[in-house]
């Protein structure tokens, strides 16, 4: 281990946890060095210091030598999926208070009668009702010191951990709101967390914006818990503590993110987006297909022009998050997922995974169901005499016999068993990349396949010549391509405001009215606008446009032509909501460089890089760039298939 002499002043530390592997990246420079260690769900900050512990060791500096640290985690995640929630109670106007639990018409699937809906975080009884009313146009009916007084100690009669207040209209009218949280702070004292609607979420909808409040109220003492643990292990390491990636791609301070959970409930697959950028800068390829193949999931999200899409909101758990989100769709298509046979005889894979404990029967870790991984050790794709990333070490006979007892039930052969699931397994995710291209009018064969993640790399091409595409880009540091995009990460913050603004009313100078009332120095402001045409029930987001009405117009009018397939420039304009992110550059990392010799191969061939294997099949060509990503290009029109796809 040898120590770098006069490193530089940044040292840059990220690291994302994933379902099987946590990941780390240190960048110092142009010098990057990268480690894996299992995931520990039960406390994911120790999964966490084993991976810094690791790539310290291997980069030879020491933790004093840390000067900043992005976490990517699964903390809020975990707890909405698991429904390990901390003890919440509603405050809602009096009428109400059942809001959330009688949600909207809709169904969540169609054709399932029998499916329910996620039940309310606050169950009946600790749903308390407030004597007040604001309309649209201001307050109806006051609220009294006595009635917050009332509430308050029929609150701390519930005994909640947590308490979340959505009042109507508080987006637009939050006195109230505001009034009731310090009568519920002096009640219940500082270690009840408090949501107020209005500074959770901020937009109108009350449905949305209660839900949204709600999960806020629910996760953020697991996550200020997790995470001022983690600060503390941190401190006595010599670390710095860690900023946080929020759902939207951009990383924030560890008090704001403990205060605001909800905002990090897409924080794990988020660092892929920020490094999805990385490689479109440096690879001068600005339109990306993005495809992060983990142990347990697959995240897939497009790059058009440099850019990552956003939305104004999200789902986790079949819980609406009404706030800003990297526009990530996500299958149970990883490593990881298991193998089975269903009623009808036929072969599925996932979404059940093997995750990190036991892992896949290969990892030699008690696991005996047969996953995607199980099916490359069986084919030789993963060599079971090359150990993976983290130290694991593959057991080909486990491999086997996992796959050999889903292979007797459906009455195959072992091989041919395991070319099956990894087809089923490439036409999971082919689904996924699918709707965020061609459900919505593009066309995927314009686009490289960015591949990363431990398992992108052997999946790359075969998806690939599913759609069509003949270029596929696969960074050296793929297999933690999304702890590097962390450790890049700009530092973000959002605020939204709702403003219902029609025709002549919205002017230029209410389009630049600034929502961020203190922003740190050296930070830009991006702004984006819902709009609809008057009478229409959604809006769109539009951005990049100057604040003017008519750039706003023209934005619009094409906006919906391309997604609807028609616009109307002499319909009445509708301004939604405007929304304002606040960000401050991050370090200016690169991809970095790890050595490595240079890469020029045909396929049929199996490429090692850390932390990922990558699968070049015949009829195609591997060569590496300038940052040692690998370029797969297929020599012939149409893209060969990857191996399991043709028949021995």
């Amino acid at each position: 281990m040898t120590a770098v002499a006069d490193g530089p002043r940044e040292v840059v530390l990220g690291v994302d946890v994933g379902g099987t592997f946590t990941d780390a990246v240190l960048l110092a420079g142009e010098r990057r060095w990268t480690a894996k260690a299992p995931t520990t769900p039960e406390d994911q900050s120790a999964g966490v210091l084993a991976a810094i512990d690791a790539v310290l060791e291997e980069s030879g500096l020491p933790a004093s030598a840390v000067t900043r640290f992005a976490h990517g985690m699964t903390v809020a995640t975990n707890a909405l999926l698991e429904g390990r929630l901390a003890r919440t109670t509603l405050c809602a106007t009096a009428g109400f208070v059942d809001l959330v639990e009688l949600g909207r018409q809709d169904r969540p699937h169609l054709y399932d009668l029998a499916r329910r809906r996620p039940a309310a975080i606050a169950p009946p009884e600790r749903r308390i009702a407030v004597a007040e009313r604001c309309g649209p146009d201001g307050v109806e009916l006051p609220l009294t010191d006595e009635e917050a007084a009332r509430v308050a100690d029929a609150v701390a009669a519930t005994a909640p951990e947590a308490v979340a207040v959505v009042l109507l209209h508080a987006d637009r009218f939050p006195e109230h709101e505001r009034r009731l949280g310090a009568a519920l702070r002096a009640r219940l004292g500082p270690d009840v967390h408090l949501a107020l609607s209005h500074a959770a979420v901020g937009t109108f909808r009350e449905y949305e914006r209660a839900a949204t409040t709600e999960v806020d109220a629910a996760v953020s003492p697991l996550v200020g818990r997790y995470l001022r643990r983690l600060a503390a292990a941190c401190r006595e390491r010599g670390l710095p503590a860690p900023t946080v990636l929020q759902s939207s791609g951009g990383v924030c301070a560890l008090e704001e993110a403990a205060g605001r959970g909800a905002t990090t409930v897409l924080s794990g697959p988020a660092g892929g987006a920020a490094a999805a950028t990385l490689v479109a800068r440096s690879s001068g390829t600005e339109d990306l297909l993005g495809c992060d193949m983990g142990g347990t999931s697959c995240d897939v999200l497009l790059v058009e022009g440099g850019r990552v899409g956003e939305r104004g909101g999200g789902e986790i758990a079949g819980r609406p998050i009404a706030l800003p989100t990297i526009d990530i769709h996500t299958v149970g298509a990883g490593g990881g997922s298991i193998g089975w046979a269903d009623d009808g005889g036929a072969l599925r894979v996932g979404p059940r995974s093997a995750g990190a404990d036991p892992g896949p029967a290969a990892y030699g870790r008690g696991g005996t169901e047969p996953t995607v991984t199980d099916a490359h050790v069986v084919l030789g794709t993963l060599p079971a005499d090359r150990p993976l990333s983290g130290g694991v070490r593959l057991d080909a006979d486990a491999a086997r016999a996992a796959v050999g007892r889903l292979a007797e039930r459906l009455g195959l052969e072992v091989d041919a068993c395991a070319r099956g699931i990894l087809r089923v397994a490439d036409a999971e995710m082919e689904r996924a990349l699918r709707v965020v291209t061609v459900e919505r009018g593009i066309d995927p064969r314009r686009f490289a396949l960015l591949a990363y993640g431990g398992a992108g790399g052997l999946h790359a091409a075969g998806l690939a010549s599913r759609l069509g595409i003949s270029r596929v880009l696969v960074p050296h540091a793929g297999g933690v391509l999304s702890a590097l995009g962390l450790a890049a990460a700009d530092g973000r913050r959002d605020r939204a405001r709702t403003v219902l603004l029609r025709g002549d009313a919205i002017t230029d100078a209410a389009l630049a009215v600034p929502l961020d009332d203190d922003p740190p120095p050296g930070a830009r402001r991006e702004r984006r606008y819902d709009v609809r045409y008057a009478g229409q029930a959604f809006e769109l987001t539009v951005g990049d446009v100057p604040p003017r009405v008519d750039a706003l117009r023209r934005a619009f009018d094409a906006a919906h032509r391309d997604r609807y397939g028609f616009d109307d420039p002499d319909a009445e304009l509708e301004l939604v909501t405007i929304r304002e992110a606040t960000t401050t550059p991050g370090p200016g990392a690169g991809l970095g460089t790890a050595g490595g010799e240079a890469v020029d191969v045909a396929g049929p061939s199996v490429l090692h890089l850390p932390g990922a294997t990558v699968v070049v099949p015949a009829g195609w060509r591997a060569r590496s760039d300038a940052d040692g990503t690998l370029v797969l290009e297929a020599e012939a029109a149409p893209p060969p298939p990857a191996p399991w796809e043709v028949e021995p």
